[in-house]
C-alpha cells in the first residue's frame, strides 16, 4: 500500500481533507503560532530595511558590529538548519541511536571553527576590508590568479548552496504536508519565498538578528521534542524497553531486534564518519558559518561566542540526533514499515502522532525557525557573491547597484530553488552532506592555508579548489555508487585529502609566487584600527 504521511495519527487512519471551519477548528492554534512567527519575521526586515541599504559593509556584514551573544546563536542557529531537526533526526529511525555519533563530529568541528578559524579570521578581513568569503581569498593571496580565486570560488557557492537550500526546503514542506495538510508544492513556496523576502529587505542585520531569536526557539524546541516519545510512551525505562527489540524491520525488510541500540547494527561506522565530515566540516568552510565571524563587533564578545556555541550545539545535537530511533516506541509495525523508507517524515509523523496542537504548534515555529534561519544565511550569501564577487569584478559599478543587483540576485536564485525543490533529486541528509562535501573539499585548504600558511600561494588555493571540487562531484558520480563496497565512503574523505594535499604541494611547488613579505606582516600581524572602508570590500593599498 503506498501510504501518505496524513494517513498515520494515532494508529489509524483519517480524512486528509475536510470542510474549513472544521480545518481551522482542529489546527487553529498552529496557525496562529506559524502565522505570529511569520509576521515577526517579515517585520525585522522592514525594520533594518533602511539600515541595511546604506551600502555594501551594511548590506553583506552589517558593519561588523553585532555582539558576540548575537553572532552565537545566530551560528548555532544557521548551521543547525531543518536538515538536521527534521532530515538527521528522522535518519535515525532507520540507523538507531549510533546516528548520535554523527552529533559529537559536528561539534567537535564547531569547537573547531571557533578556537581555530574564527579569530584569525575575524582579525584578517578586518584589516583587509574584506566583506565575503571569494575577496578574502583575492586580497589574502595576491596573486596573478587572484581573481580567478574570487571567481571560482563564487562559482563553488552558487552550485554546492543550490542542493543545500532545496534540501531545507524539502524537509520544511513536508513538515507543512503532514502536520497541516499544505500541499507540499505550497509548503515549499511559503518557506522559501517569506525568507526571502526578509532577507532581501534587511540584509546581515535581519538575518542576524532574527537568527538569534531563531536559534533560541530552536534550542527550546530540541529539548520538547526529544520528550515527546518518553511521554507518549510512559516514561524512560517503558521507552528504552520498547526500542530494546522491536519487531520492526529494516529498510531492506530484515528484522532489526536490538539494532536500534547496538552500535553500528544498522549502519556502518564509515558511514556515519562520511556524514559527520562532511556537514562537520561545514562550519569550518562554508561561507555562511565563515562570515559570522566577519560581523563580530569585538574581541571580548568573540572569546564569549566561542563559549557559548559548542554549548547550544551540542546540547541541541544531543537532543535531536538519535530522536528517530526513539519514535519507534510510537509506531505499529505498518507505521514502521512505511517511515523507515521516507525518514523526512519521520519528525511530522511524530508531532501528528502525539496529537496535541499546542505543543505542535511550538514545535512547528521552531523547525520552521531551523529552516529559516539557514536559508536566509545562504541566500544573503548567494547575492554577494554573484554580484559581489562574480558581476562586479568584471564590471565595476557604484554600491547602490550592488546592493540592488544583490537582492535581485536572491529573488530569482529562490525562484530557481523552488523549482528544484518540487522534484528533489535526494533525500535530505544526502543533499545536505553533499552540499558540506563540497565546500569543504573547495574551501577548507585555501581558507586554513591563507589563515595560517604564510607560504600558501594563490596557485595552491586555486587549483586545489578546482581539484577538491571535481574530486568530490567524481567520486560520487562515478565511483561511489559503481563500485561494490564504496557506498558508505562519502566522497568528503578522498576529496578533501585530495584537496588538501594539493594546496600543500602546489603551493610548495609555485613558492616564488608567494605575496611579498610586506603583504604577509599586515595579514598575519595586528590589524590596524578598524574603520569603515569604502566599497565592496575595497582593500587598502596594503592589501594588494
Amino acid at each position: 500500500m503506498n501510504h501518505t504521511f496524513v494517513e498515520y495519527k494515532a494508529g489509524t487512519t483519517y480524512p486528509a481533507k475536510g470542510g474549513i471551519m472544521e480545518y481551522l477548528a482542529k489546527n487553529w492554534i498552529i496557525l496562529i503560532m506559524m502565522l505570529l512567527y511569520g509576521l515577526f519575521c517579515l517585520l525585522a526586515g522592514w525594520y533594518f530595511k533602511t539600515k541595511a541599504s546604506k551600502g555594501v559593509s551594511e548590506y553583506f556584514i552589517a558593519k561588523r558590529e553585532i555582539p558576540g551573544w548575537v553572532i552565537a546563536l545566530a551560528f548555532f542557529s544557521t548551521f543547525i538548519s531543518t536538515n538536521t531537526y527534521i532530515g538527521q533526526a528522522g535518519k535515525a529511525f532507520q540507523t538507531g541511536l549510533s546516528w548520535a555519533w554523527v552529533g559529537v563530529f559536528w561539534t567537535v568541528f564547531c569547537m573547531i571553527s571557533w578556537l581555530v578559524m574564527g579569530p584569525r579570521m575575524r582579525k584578517q578581513t578586518a584589516n583587509m576590508g574584506s566583506v565575503t568569503i571569494p575577496d578574502y581569498f583575492d586580497y589574502r593571496y595576491k596573486s596573478s590568479l587572484s581573481k580567478a580565486i574570487r571567481l571560482l570560488s563564487a562559482f563553488v557557492i552558487l552550485f554546492a548552496t543550490l542542493w543545500y537550500m532545496a534540501g531545507i526546503a524539502k524537509g520544511c514542506a513536508h513538515l507543512l504536508k503532514s502536520i497541516l495538510d499544505v500541499p507540499y508544492v505550497w509548503g515549499a513556496f511559503l518557506i522559501i519565498f517569506i525568507t526571502c523576502a526578509y532577507t532581501v529587505w534587511g540584509g546581515m542585520y535581519s538575518v542576524l538578528w532574527v537568527d538569534a531569536i531563531q536559534g533560541i526557539m530552536m534550542f527550546v524546541v530540541a529539548i520538547i521534542m526529544v520528550l515527546l516519545p518518553f511521554v507518549f510512551v510512559g516514561g524512560v525505562e517503558p521507552l528504552m524497553t520498547k526500542i530494546a527489540n522491536v519487531a520492526h524491520v529494516t529498510a531492506k525488510g530484515k528484522p532489526m531486534g536490538d539494532g536500534l541500540v547496538t552500535f553500528c547494527s544498522l549502519v556502518s561506522f564509515m558511514y556515519i564518519l562520511g556524514i559527520g565530515l562532511a556537514v562537520g566540516m561545514k562550519q569550518i568552510a562554508e561561507p555562511r558559518c565563515l562570515i559570522r565571524f566577519y560581523s563580530v563587533d569585538n574581541a571580548k564578545s568573540m572569546k564569549f561566542a566561542m563559549i557559548a556555541t559548542p554549548i547550544f550545539l551540542g546540547i541541541s545535537l544531543v537532543c535531536v540526533m538519535g530522536l528517530g530511533a526513539l519514535v519507534h516506541g510510537m509506531t505499529t509495525a505498518e507505521e514502521a514499515a512505511f517511515l523507515v523508507k521516507h525518514t523526512d517524515q519521520v519528525i511530522g509523523f511524530m508531532l501528528a502522532k502525539f496529537n496535541s496542537p499546542l505543543l505542535s504548534g511550538i514545535c512547528m515555529a521552531g523547525l520552521f525557525a531551523a529552516g529559516m534561519s539557514s536559508l536566509a544565511s545562504v541566500t544573503l550569501i548567494i547575492g554577494t557573491a554573484f554580484m559581489g564577487d562574480m558581476v562586479r569584478v568584471i564590471k565595476p559599478m557604484s554600491e547602490d547597484k550592488v546592493v540592488l543587483g544583490t537582492k535581485v540576485t536572491m529573488v530569482v536564485y529562490c525562484l530557481i530553488v523552488f523549482l528544484i525543490t518540487i522534484r528533489p533529486p535526494a533525500g535530505i541528509v544526502e543533499l545536505t552532506a553533499f552540499a558540506g562535501a563540497v565546500f569543504a573539499a573547495s574551501f577548507f585548504p585555501a581558507v586554513f592555508g591563507g589563515l595560517y600558511l604564510r607560504w600558501g600561494t594563490g596557485h595552491g588555493a586555486f587549483f586545489s579548489m578546482l581539484i577538491g571540487i571535481a574530486s568530490c562531484v567524481g567520486w560520487r558520480l562515478f565511483l561511489r555508487f559503481k563500485i561494490a563496497g564504496m557506498k558508505d565512503v562519502h566522497e568528503i574523505i578522498p576529496s578533501f585529502i585530495i584537496s588538501l594535499l594539493a594546496y600543500l604541494v602546489i603551493s610548495w611547488l609555485t613558492a616564488s609566487k608567494v605575496p611579498d613579505e610586506q603583504h604577509l606582516d599586515q595579514i598575519f600581524g595586528e590589524p590596524r584600527k578598524e574603520r569603515r572602508r569604502v566599497g565592496l570590500g575595497k582593500p587598502q593599498p596594503h592589501a594588494r
